[in-house]
């Protein structure tokens, strides 16, 4: 009997068993185990959330001093304790009390669905409970789904998605904060009595100050590859809000969904409110390790295209900015190939006839070619780009438009705008957002891809921006009784947009870009292939963003690009080596204008695009293995993945800090085989001598074990010695 059948046995069995011993329902995946009490006629109870459990000690486990609290807390009948689901009645009566009606199952291919139907014991009020336990992924979402058949409409109040409890102890949180330019930091805390709230309200974009992903550590401070650990990601692409509640209990109270802040929702009779998945993984292998569980599930089952290799390409923006035009386009594009690239995507700035599109503050919502500077429009481009062997990509920002459009002229009642008020503007002092819950934007924005791809089907790739949260609250579409929806109804419309785009063009690569990293989430991507992880392509700066950033999402969907030097958004002056060293730690890429490089540099560039060929695959569908922490301040940061098999890896190591007799670690391996050999190969190298390990082997253990010793400087000529260093190894198996 192989392992799958295994499996399946032992997840029926739990079932059954569940169902004989006081209704428990038992969700597993590989590793994991969910442990329900769904007993009929009385209120669900979550019972355990942690490491796989045997039939066993399933059978035993209240027992061993399980938890008994409600699986989803419901508002009215124990008003101190913090809540779920939150509601007023037509009647006025604002409690509830839920009892289980009956669990239903039910299995597809990669998935156990488990649905507990859930009833008020007065009202005909309803919520069904869902779980998506994944057979070869140590994931589970959760979510609800609210319904009623009442005669008038129940106003929400409070919707999460999910409740968990958390037992008390030394528990840490880490989680991801920041702002423009600054996303993806990485902040680690013990949980001490109160309430931890992290929130959006931004509208549009929610990834830019806080995350909707968290890690709790169980046992104590957090370590990356040891000790048990809890995930759990909001896929959700609107306001979020995740509370902690440390009260007087044994446990942590853990709810995560929609911001419910004027948001409340009046649902219709019939009408099902279905909140946002939540994603759980456990881990006992720590962050890491919950690292990697996430980064599996999200390529197999949310990223666009997520076992489909990326392109590596040039982006035109920290080019040439809006200097847009038909040679400095095709100069780039032969550049690119030069170097061994395969993408040119041409940004902003190609646009707009009565307003040309020369700066941030028009133009948004015309979207038609320039012919000023690009007289013989997108086809000359695609000729170009077919000429030099590369794929052509582009730039659009269509939920947005500027009062200076001819878009605004025709339909000033399309943006959000509060009634009898002036709009408040965004970037540029003109800019605007639409209105996505009106069906015609809906069309409107659709046709904005679907006539640049059926006019030109050979465009391989769309940049899609959103530089504007939304800073009015009102709908022209919206009734005067649900304005309180706006929110909600943006992102559904966006969803839908983007679920039509994707059916039409399912092949097409698009970039989440929001003024950077503000859509990095789960909702966005099962219909992006990647998102730009911050507009600061620093270097340094990078190693902090990109780190935390890897703690939910993989290195696929993590574009991260060579820039120029000094730096355009800090001025740093970071060597090309070190600043290539960072970007193929992501979706490597160039953002740069190449004819102001050397001969040398596009040399080195060039050298590092062919390494990078060779290690794609371990980078962009590895396991990662967070090392050394930049946030420990030790002088450096290093990580390294490997691949499913352990017979290749790659080790990035990264100085951080810049001192005479400095002491960095001595950095030790992880995620390898410690019975093979590996042979070690440098990528990337300047040193005029290779490292004493070059073309050596070793054992996996000794390298877990000891690790090698990295120079804290490279050894090249005195003329380009500088203060950076960092190193670029291939691991690989001796057969």
């Amino acid at each position: 009997m192989n392992y799958k059948t295994r499996f399946y046995l032992a997840a029926g069995l739990s079932l059954m068993l569940g169902n004989l011993w006081a209704q428990e329902v038992c969700i597993s995946t590989p590793q994991s185990s969910l442990v329900l009490s769904a007993e009929t006629g009385q209120q669900l109870k979550f019972v355990y959330y942690g490491d796989r459990l045997s039939d066993t000690d399933l059978k035993n486990l209240n027992a061993a001093g399980s938890a008994t609290l409600d699986a989803y807390p419901v508002y009215g009948m124990n008003c101190p304790s913090e809540t779920a689901l939150a509601v007023k009645h037509a009647d006025g009566n604002m409690s509830l009390q839920m009892e289980v009606v009956k669990v239903d199952t039910d299995q597809t291919q990669e998935a156990n669905l488990t649905t507990i139907q859930l009833k008020d014991k007065v009202y005909p009020f309803y919520v069904d409970v869902c779980y998506k336990a994944y057979k070869d992924v140590d994931v589970i979402e959760t979510w609800t789904e609210i319904s009623h058949n009442e005669k008038k409409p129940v106003v929400l109040n409070q919707f999460a998605s999910a409740y968990l409890p958390i037992r008390r102890g030394n528990v840490w949180l880490s989680s991801l904060s920041g702002s423009w330019a600054n996303e993806g930091r990485l902040v680690q805390e013990a949980l001490t009595p109160g309430m931890k709230i992290i929130k959006n309200k931004d509208g549009v974009r929610n990834s830019h100050t806080a995350h909707a992903e968290v890690m709790f550590s169980l046992d104590g401070k957090p370590q990356e590859n040891t000790g048990n650990v809890i995930g759990a990601a909001l896929c959700y692409t609107g306001n979020y809000k995740l509370r902690i509640d440390t009260d007087d209990s044994e446990y942590h109270q853990f709810y995560a969904g929609i911001n419910e802040e004027n948001s409340a929702y009046n649902l219709t009779k019939g009408e099902k409110f279905q909140t946002p998945p939540l994603a759980l993984t456990y881990s006992q292998e720590g962050l890491s390790g919950a690292s990697r569980n996430f980064h599996r599930w999200g390529r197999s089952y949310r990223l666009a295209h997520g076992n489909t290799p990326r392109k590596i390409l040039l982006n035109s923006w920290e080019g040439v900015y809006f200097d847009i035009n038909q040679a400095g386009m095709d100069q780039m594009m032969g550049d690119i190939a030069s170097m061994g690239g395969e993408l040119f995507v041409m940004d902003d700035g190609w646009f707009g006839d009565k307003y040309p599109r020369n700066t941030d503050n028009s133009s948004l919502g015309d979207w038609t070619v320039d012919k000023r500077k690009l007289p013989e429009g997108i086809e000359g481009l695609l000729r170009d780009a077919k000429k030099h062997g590369v794929n052509f990509g582009i730039w659009i920002e269509p939920e947005m438009s500027n009062t200076t459009s001819e878009l605004y002229e025709k339909h000033p009642d399309w943006i959000l705008k509060a009634p009898e008020r002036e709009p408040v503007l965004g970037r540029g002092g003109t800019q605007v957002v639409l209105d996505l819950a009106n069906p015609e934007v809906q069309d409107f924005i659709f046709q904005i891809v679907d006539n640049l791809m059926t006019s030109y089907p050979e465009i391989d790739y769309i940049k899609w921006d959103a530089n504007m949260g939304i800073m009015n609250h009102g709908s022209n579409y919206l009734t005067k009784d649900n304005q309180s929806h706006m929110y909600i109804e943006y992102h559904r419309g966006f969803e839908k947009v983007c679920q039509r785009i994707r059916a039409k063009y399912p092949d097409l690569t698009i970039q989440a870009c929001a003024s950077g990293g503000g859509r990095a989430n789960w909702g966005c991507l099962p219909y992006f292939d990647e998102f730009w992880v911050s507009d600061n392509t620093d270097a340094l700066q990078r190693i902090y963003m990109q780190w935390g950033t890897s703690y939910f999402f993989p290195a696929i969907a993590m574009a991260s690009h060579i820039s120029a030097a000094p730096n355009h958004q800090t001025f740093r002056t970071i060597p090309l080596k070190y600043r290539i060293d960072v970007a193929m730690s992501g979706r490597l890429g160039m953002e740069i204008q190449p004819k102001n490089m050397t001969d040398e540099e596009k040399a080195l560039c060039k050298q590092a695009i062919a390494d990078y060929k060779q290690i794609r695959p371990i980078v962009q569908f590895g396991d990662i293995y967070r090392l050394v922490s930049p946030y420990d301040h030790l002088g450096v940061a290093s990580l390294m993945y490997t691949t499913p098999k352990k017979d290749k890896a790659v080790f990035y190591w990264w100085k951080t800090e810049h001192f005479v007799n400095e002491h960095l670690p001595r950095v030790k391996m992880a995620g390898l085989n410690p019975d093979k050999q590996y042979r070690i190969k440098e990528l990337n190298r300047i040193d005029n001598q290779p490292l004493s390990f070059e073309g050596k082997s070793f054992s996996g253990e000794f390298l877990m074990s000891n690790g090698l010793e990295i120079p804290y400087k490279h050894t090249v000529d005195y003329h380009k010695q500088n203060d950076y260093a960092s190193r670029v190894l291939l691991l690989e198996e001796v057969r």
